[in-house]
């Protein structure tokens, strides 16, 4: 069957100026042609006209934590409804897989607090493999990629301690990495403030970096600062990469702790040497001065060691838990310290696991503190505990100025970093019509063309994701109908759960997965999407 897509303005991905009456033919799930089109047979096709509005490549969300909900809820609809139509799951070394039988109870708490948890999918698909297959069968909203995550690696090789990898278990990493990048991830993740990937060295990291490097997939990192030791960590980063040839791709670039600002400078210059080096560096970025993560965070890195269990039993332990509080306490530390530089009034509660404690939610640290009778480090030590770490938090982290300053850089991809339970960060909503709206179009930041580029063809090319991230002939038809004019995010951190505005419509594969009452195409609420797997 085929579409005809008639006088769009369309904006092809490239960063090339728009074209105005443009038409698009669609055939199954690919574009056929783009342009001028009236040579080609109309036989049997729909025609729809889409003057006034204007036609982009679908959304490439380079940083998700969509894993598990979209197992439960496969259409993931404040993905699609933002125009998002491929997701990179994998992210900050903790996900989905590998997964060995044995510490499959262990890691479902150890993720809770960035994937939630769920008792209606089976736990036991072992490897990458494996998940993408239940993937597949349960069918997907969006296209799926795959990064393969460093905590899972090492946990199969080593368990969840915190001691340095012996030369073997060293290899078995590099062995079992090799592996899960032979069932199609698109490259290698870690997230140096998560157990167990922070407990890692210079050396483990340098190894598994080389496997990377040898299968031409990028290093995705959320590295081991982002506040007071980021030029250091962008130091140890940028090292690994010209010492292995890795590409480097930041996860979520930020600054944190307004009173770092000093630094921003001297991470510019960390960039622009690093390129006239030949080191490859990249990054993505969410359009908020505010991030999202688990609540435990804000705990220093030995309160996790050997996992979910070990960890509750510290917190539970009164002479432990005073160690924990004046660790956090300390003004500078060795390791990101959330309450340091985003402060107790700038913490909240955006999700738990019981309904004793769902009052909490949307809570500031001082809030809970008054909520729970006692300050606010017990209060919320409490809630990890009896949540059983199960708890995610929003952080108000730094400055408007440093937001737009990282979203101008050529190494910059918008992605969400969107946490799919509880009171989400808004980004999980809005992200990508945000830059659009307020970026583009209120602030004039940069334009239109620029910025659809950073959301399709730049992480496309930056990933190796073949036939998606443009609109020409061959291409995937992953498309977003979307008017320039009114595009715009209204989720907020006190109302997230609201899609954006301005959004028509939004293909998968050639298949209209969300359509409002403008457009005079059928929606078909079926999963469209693909495992995409990298082939070697």
């Amino acid at each position: 069957m085929r579409t005809r897509l008639k006088n769009c303005l369309l904006f092809d991905g490239t960063g090339a100026p728009a074209i105005p009456a443009a038409d698009i033919l669609l055939e199954n799930d690919r574009i056929l042609a783009v342009g001028n089109v009236d040579n080609v047979p109309i036989d049997g096709e729909v025609a729809v006209d889409l003057k006034g509005f204007a036609v982009c490549p679908g959304f490439i969300d380079t940083h998700s934590h969509s894993d598990l909900a979209i197992l439960d809820e496969p259409m993931i609809p404040p993905k699609i409804r933002q125009g998002i139509t491929t997701e990179f799951f994998g992210q900050d070394g903790i996900s989905m897989a590998p997964l060995p039988v044995e510490y499959i109870s262990r890691w479902r708490k150890n993720i809770a607090g960035l994937e939630g948890t769920s008792d209606s999918i089976s736990w036991e698909y072992r490897n990458t493999a494996g998940y993408l297959n239940q993937l597949e069968q349960s069918g997907i909203g969006p296209n799926a990629c795959y990064l393969i995550p460093h905590g899972n690696v090492r946990m199969e090789a080593m368990g969840l301690g915190e001691n340095q990898a012996s030369d073997s278990e060293l290899s078995a990493m590099c062995d079992i990495l090799q592996r899960e990048l032979d069932a199609g991830g698109f490259g290698l993740s870690t997230g140096l403030i998560y157990p167990p990937c922070t407990y890692a060295d210079n050396k483990e990291l340098s190894a598994l970096c080389q496997v990377a490097s040898d299968n031409n997939v990028p290093l995705v990192i959320h590295q081991r600062s982002e506040a007071d030791l980021i030029i250091e960590s962008m130091k140890e980063v940028i090292a690994i990469g010209e010492q292995t040839g890795v590409h480097v791709h930041f996860s979520h670039f930020k600054l944190c702790g307004k009173y770092n600002s000093d630094k921003l400078p001297l991470m510019l210059e960390l960039l622009d040497d690093a390129k006239s080096r030949g080191i490859k560096v990249t990054f993505d970025q969410y359009p908020y001065v505010a991030g999202s993560t688990m609540l435990s965070a804000i705990l220093p890195p030995w309160a996790h060691a050997g996992g979910t269990e070990e960890l509750l039993k510290r917190l539970a332990d009164p002479a432990t838990r005073t160690e924990i509080i004046n660790a956090i306490n300390t003004p500078k530390c060795t390791w990101d310290n959330f309450v340091n530089f985003a402060g107790l009034d700038g913490i909240s509660v955006t999700n738990v696991q019981t309904d004793k404690n769902r009052h909490t939610i949307g809570m500031t640290l001082i809030e809970l503190g008054k909520d729970k009778g006692t300050d606010p480090l017990t209060a919320a030590l409490d809630l990890i505990l009896e949540e059983e770490n199960g708890v995610s938090m929003v952080d108000f982290y730094g400055l408007e100025d440093h937001v737009r300053q990282f979203m101008m850089r050529p190494e910059m991809n918008v992605c969400t970093d969107g946490l799919m339970h509880g009171t989400p960060h808004p980004r999980t909503f809005g992200a990508f019509p945000r830059v659009l709206g307020k970026y583009c179009r209120e602030e004039k930041l940069m334009p239109m063309e620029e910025a659809i580029r950073k959301m399709t063809s730049q992480p496309a090319t930056v990933f190796g994701i073949p036939g998606r991230g443009r609109i020409a002939p061959d291409y995937f038809a992953d498309l977003v109908v979307f008017d320039p004019e009114t595009v715009r995010d209204i989720a907020t951190f006190t109302a997230p759960r609201q899609h954006p505005d301005g959004i028509k419509l939004v293909m998968v594969n050639g298949q209209a997965v969300f359509s409002d009452s403008g457009i005079p195409i059928q929606q078909k609420d079926l999963p469209s999407g693909r495992v995409l797997r990298r082939k070697a």
